[in-house]
């Protein structure tokens, strides 16, 4: 194996975290800010780009990691490396609620495509890199699912995803048609494309988005509830006008506000 081989344990049910158990020498990569604790003996290092091609050169490693920037990610990474005797845990958490997956590249012949923001950590020497569309209609309509994280090796990786997740195994010919930003990822023989929902009034009333994603088999696909931009849009759309937060809109926010002097007459 090129990449390292890691063992893990994945807890907690809503908000879940990774851990990683590293043995002598052994290595992990993650974005950064998904670090949450880890063993004495562990060393961090930033590194420039995922760490996997030693051998690239510079040029090589400025344009890897230039591509990150695309998927909105920092040009570095960090890797955590056990340099002690022992065995040592380090440990990754999900940014919001909902499932960390584990993902064994193996089982999906060394390649899997996934949402640009959902890789949290993977053993080093898998590749951390971009997927681009080859179709005009998925990079001026597709959204969230334009510019796709690819994983490449032979090695765990783990990504997360918002709410609940399902798994869905389509076979050759078979379609399943989401909403861009349901998401997680899919194996490399899915077919991917962007289709316009259609109709006057699914477009006008609707309120699902002129358009959707539409994924053919043969291949396994992953699917989240709810991903990170739906639910910050309903968090922005609660809040209260003019940067008020008390009462939200309720009858005993109201008097509360009248008994703390809030509102002027």
């Amino acid at each position: 194996m090129t990449s390292h081989e890691i063992d893990y344990r994945i807890y907690g049910e809503e908000m879940q975290y990774v851990e990683i158990e590293l043995d002598p020498q052994e290595g992990v990569v993650a974005e950064s800010g998904s670090f949450m604790m880890m063993d004495d003996g562990i060393k961090m290092e930033t590194i420039f780009g995922d760490g996997s091609k030693k051998d690239e050169g510079f040029l090589g490693k400025i344009l890897g990691a230039g591509k990150r920037i695309l998927t909105g990610e920092s040009l570095f990474m960090t890797a955590f490396y056990n340099d002690l005797n022992g065995k040592r845990n380090v440990s990754f958490a999900s940014p919001y609620p909902g499932k960390i997956i584990p993902i064994d590249l193996t089982e999906f012949n060394g390649k899997f495509i996934c949402q640009k923001d959902a890789f949290l950590c993977a053993a080093k020497g898998v590749s951390i890199g971009v997927e681009f569309s080859k179709k005009l209609g998925r990079g001026l309509f597709g959204g969230e699912g334009f510019i796709m994280q690819k994983l490449e090796g032979d090695g765990m990786a783990f990504v997360h995803a918002g709410g609940t997740t399902a798994k869905k195994e389509l076979k050759s010919g078979e379609t399943l048609r989401v909403d861009t930003g349901c998401i997680i990822g899919f194996t490399q023989g899915i077919n991917y494309d962007i289709e316009f929902v259609g109709g006057i009034k699914n477009t006008v009333f609707g309120g699902e988005g002129l358009f959707f994603a539409k994924l053919q088999g043969p291949g396994t696909v992953y699917i989240q509830s709810l991903p990170f931009s739906r639910l910050a849009g309903r968090v922005l759309a609660s809040l209260p006008k003019g940067g008020n937060s008390k009462g939200e809109g309720s009858i005993l926010g109201g008097l509360g506000n009248l008994l703390d002097g809030d509102n002027k007459f």
